[in-house]
C-alpha cells in the first residue's frame, strides 16, 4: 500500500514540476508558443519558484542564451564543452552566473530580457534566499513521512517535487549528444525518445531547435509530446492560448546517430 502511494506522490508531483517548466517557463514564458492567460501567469510567476526552486525570469534568460549560442562556446550548457558528466555542475554554474548579471544590470544578459520588464527576479532569489524552497519541500517531505510510516513516501514527494535538476541534465547533456535529427539545424540538437518521454517532450531537441516557437515539440506521429497534450488541455480550459503550433515543415534531411 505505501509503495503504491509512493508511485502516486511522485507521479502527481514530478508531473506539476514537470508542466510548470515545459508548459509555464518554456513553451510560455521563453518562447511565447502559448499565451498564458492573465491570471495564470501571475500563478506561475508566483508559484514557480516554490514549485520548481528556479527563478523564471533567470531560468528563461538562461534557456535564451542557450538558444543563441546552442552549442559553441558560450552555450550555457552544452556536452561539446564539458561533456555528458560535466552538465549537471555547469547548468548550476550558469544558472548562478544568469543571475549575478541580472542583478547587476549586465547589458550583454539584459538583451535576453527585454520583453520580460514585467517579470522581476523573484524575491527569494534577490535575497540570497534560493534555498528556501528546498528546505519548505524537506519538511513536508519529512512530514509525509513520519505521518504516514514510510520514508518511501517522502523520498518520492522530494525526489518529484525537486525533480528539475535531473530532468534539465538530461535535456541538456542527451539532447544535445544523443539520439536522431529530423532537421539539419546549426548545432548538435538531437532527438533523444527516452528522454522526451520522460520530460514531457523537452528530449526532442532537434525539432524544438528547428522551430524554438512551436508549441509543438513532435513531428513524426510516432514522437510522443506529452507537454504539448498538456497544453491542448490546458487550452481547453481557457487556462492559455496555442500561438503556434505547425511551423514544422518537412524534414530536409534525416541524420540517424
Amino acid at each position: 500500500m505505501m509503495v503504491l502511494l509512493a508511485i502516486l506522490i511522485f507521479l502527481a508531483t514530478y508531473t506539476l514540476n514537470m508542466v510548470t517548466i515545459t508548459v509555464g517557463y518554456h513553451r510560455g514564458l521563453a518562447h511565447g508558443a502559448v499565451d498564458i492567460a492573465p491570471w495564470a501567469r501571475r500563478l506561475l510567476v508566483a508559484a514557480g519558484p516554490w514549485i520548481t526552486g528556479l527563478d523564471p525570469k533567470a531560468w528563461v534568460v538562461m534557456h535564451r542564451m542557450h538558444h543563441a549560442y546552442s552549442d559553441t562556446p558560450e552555450d550555457p550548457h552544452s556536452p561539446r564543452n564539458v561533456g555528458i558528466v560535466g552538465i549537471m555542475r555547469e547548468q548550476l554554474r550558469s544558472y548562478e552566473r544568469t543571475i549575478r548579471r541580472l542583478q547587476r544590470g549586465s547589458e550583454r544578459t539584459a538583451r535576453f530580457a527585454a520583453d520580460l520588464e514585467s517579470l522581476p527576479l523573484n524575491p527569494l532569489t534577490r535575497r540570497g534566499l534560493w534555498w528556501v524552497p528546498y528546505v519548505v519541500h524537506a519538511v513536508v517531505a519529512l512530514a509525509l513521512g513520519l505521518l504516514s510510516g514510510s520514508v518511501l513516501v517522502g523520498v518520492a514527494y522530494y525526489a518529484g517535487m525537486m525533480s528539475h535538476p535531473i530532468q534539465g541534465g538530461l535535456v541538456n547533456a542527451f539532447g544535445h549528444a544523443v539520439g536522431g535529427r529530423n532537421f539539419a539545424t546549426n548545432d548538435d540538437a538531437r532527438n533523444n525518445h527516452l528522454v522526451a518521454w520522460i520530460t514531457f517532450g523537452e528530449g526532442f531537441q532537434n525539432n524544438h531547435h528547428h522551430a524554438p516557437a512551436s508549441a509543438r515539440f513532435s513531428f513524426h506521429r510516432y514522437e510522443l509530446d506529452l507537454g504539448y497534450l498538456v497544453c491542448r488541455t490546458l487550452a481547453a480550459g481557457k487556462v492559455l492560448t496555442i500561438k503556434r503550433e505547425a511551423l514544422l515543415p518537412r524534414p530536409t534531411s534525416t541524420v540517424l546517430a
